[in-house]
């Protein structure tokens, strides 16, 4: 059996899976609890686990991840909402020097089984301070685990494994994908659990290799359709899915077999997660290339709020088939 829902939908449905599953789990965060979220991705866990579980706190990112690390130092599961990624900022240290580092300086006496989700991305005219991808300064911080899911399926598989990870994992939801749906395996007793560094190869195609994650994966494969049908051009895409850990064999096999690169990235060009994987790449499997690799990312500009200039700064299907299309032709 199969249901159809949305996005924010699986949210609530894998956090509630593993709810069910593990007394030990519980969820904080600003307006979690009785209004079911900022983005709707909570609603009825109120109801069925009850305010010792699901607590709503007040406005302040450092309360929120001071009281989730200290559950989490004394055997709690705790999963904590930064209701904007960008809001990382507020609680950075908390999350660079604290968390992350707590297992490493405790030498191994202390875990750190916590989730940080957070509503990441643009696309929704929230303009430069709230839309902004920071999952690449998640992936710079030793002793994090960075992953960003694109489809309802991917939500609940690896919002469970991150939930039963013993690490701290920063747990990127995207706000332009909130309302799309999918199909998630369902029924009395079915749990959907993925595994964490495990990218997903959508699409096959022998001229070129796109990695794409989060809201540039349906944007890839739009592509990946256009280049077919105009160009006669075939590519593979393979959904990134988890930063940290990096499924590094499944993209080099990849690119092993195409010859060709291209990243699709929403954050700003300068360092971001595709920058790194072109140096793995080029490390790696330098002798599979036939031609250099192609980053295809936002511009390294605050994000406009006005709808035309927004939408013109992203990575676009157009502009992804238009770049795979010259790039191809010349070399």
């Amino acid at each position: 059996m199969v249901a159809v829902i949305t996005y924010r939908e699986a949210v609530a449905r894998g956090i509630a899976q593993e709810m069910r599953r593990d007394p030990d789990v519980v969820l904080l965060g600003e307006d979690v609890a009785a209004a079911g979220g900022v983005f709707k991705t909570t609603v009825g866990l109120l109801e069925e686990f009850g305010p010792e579980r699901v607590r709503d706190t007040p406005i302040s990112e450092q309360a929120i991840l001071g009281a989730t690390i200290g559950a989490a130092m004394t055997g709690l599961r705790p999963i904590a909402e930064i209701m904007f990624s960008d809001f990382f900022a507020v609680c950075w240290d908390l999350i660079a020097n604290e968390m992350a580092k707590i297992r490493y300086m405790s030498d191994g006496q202390l875990a750190l089984p916590l989730v940080v989700r957070c509503a990441n991305g643009a696309g929704v005219r929230f303009g430069a301070q709230h839309s902004q991808s920071v999952e690449n300064w998640a992936m710079a911080v030793p002793g994090l685990k960075v992953v960003a899911p694109s489809t309802p399926r991917d939500v609940v598989g690896l919002l469970a494994a991150s939930i039963r990870d013993p690490d701290p994992v920063l747990f990127f939801e995207h706000k332009g994908l909130m309302a799309t749906k999918g199909e998630v395996p369902d029924g009395i007793g079915v749990e959907v659990v993925d595994e964490l560094g495990r990218a997903a190869v959508l699409r096959q195609g022998g001229d070129a290799t796109i990695l794409a994650l989060a809201a540039m994966v349906p944007r890839a494969m739009t592509a990946a359709g256009q280049l077919s049908a105009e160009h006669g051009i075939e590519v593979t895409v393979v959904d990134v899915r988890s930063l940290v850990p990096l499924d590094t064999r499944t993209i080099l096999a990849e690119v092993a077999n195409t010859g060709r690169l291209f990243t699709v990235e929403e954050n700003p060009r300068l360092c971001g997660w595709g920058a790194e994987i072109v140096s793995i790449v080029a490390e790696e499997a330098y002798g599979a290339l036939t031609g250099p690799p192609v980053r295809i990312t936002t511009p390294h500009i605050p994000l406009p709020a006005a709808d035309k200039l927004e939408d013109y700064v992203l990575p676009s299907a157009d502009r992804i088939t238009e770049t795979v299309r010259k790039s191809l032709e010349e070399w």
